[in-house]
């Protein structure tokens, strides 16, 4: 049986900080199982570098929410700020060194186990800044731009006009983290308010909508495995819902 689609309030999710670390963290989802596992997890740092994180066999998509500071990938320290995106290979270790006084804040979504060669050979961009991406067009008056590219998902900030799309689905599993706006997800259970701070889960072939309640754009950020095009979409009766490339809803 299909899972249901989640919508959390990131507020409700208790912080946890282990000892002489200066990032506190809240779990929120964490679906799927073996291989397929996605983790999203929000860390909200303190002054100060961080105790290190590795990723193992996954690989890690990173998104800054508010404050500056440096990502430090294998000992080499990225600068970032709010709406910059950064991948963490396979087998990498990474920190976060804030230098004050107000706390730096992410969205981390971890791949439990990334595709063979991920991560090995070529030079990858470790940070995508979302100012420098190309906006791509997609359905309902909606675009997108990727800002993490890695081998076993695609990360992107999607822009939603005032307005509800039609219900449609996707083929893969995704998690979604509230930026700006006001949303209401539409499930078959019910329909959710959705604030910034807030996380959606939509698991694969489940119906559903995202609907911008207020009158500004509403942004969030969407990180979904396997990867591929945010445009893979499909009405309820199985039709594409995009007719051209380079689109999502």
């Amino acid at each position: 049986m299909t899972q249901p689609g989640a919508v959390r309030a990131g507020d409700d999710v208790a912080e946890r900080r282990a000892p002489g670390d200066t990032a506190a963290e809240r779990a929120v989802f964490a679906v799927g199982g073996g291989d397929r596992r996605l983790e999203q997890r929000i860390l909200r740092c303190a002054a100060g570098r961080s105790r290190p994180r590795g990723t193992g066999d996954g690989e890690e998509v990173l998104y800054v929410v508010r404050g500056t500071g440096r990502v430090v990938v294998e000992g080499e320290a990225h600068a970032v700020e709010p709406d910059t995106g950064v991948h963490v290979a396979p087998g990498e270790r990474w920190e976060v060194d804030n230098p004050g006084p107000g706390d730096l804040e992410l969205v981390a979504v971890r791949l439990q186990q990334a595709p063979a060669g991920a991560g090995a050979g070529g030079k990858r961009r470790i940070v995508t800044r979302l100012a420098d991406q190309h906006a791509e067009a997609a359905t309902a008056d909606r675009a997108f731009r990727i800002v993490a590219g890695c081998r076993g998902a695609t990360a992107f900030v999607g822009v939603i006009p005032p307005g509800r799309a039609p219900d449609h689905f996707h083929r893969y599993d995704e998690v979604i983290y509230v930026l700006r706006g006001a949303a209401v997800v539409h499930l078959a259970e019910g329909s959710t308010a959705a604030r910034p701070g807030d996380c959606i889960h939509l698991p694969a072939r489940v119906v559903h909508a995202v609907e911008n309640s207020g009158a500004e754009p509403l942004e969030v950020l969407g990180v979904f495995r396997p990867a591929g095009s945010p445009s893979e979409a499909y009405y309820v009766d199985g039709t594409p819902a995009m007719s051209t490339p380079g689109g999502t809803s």
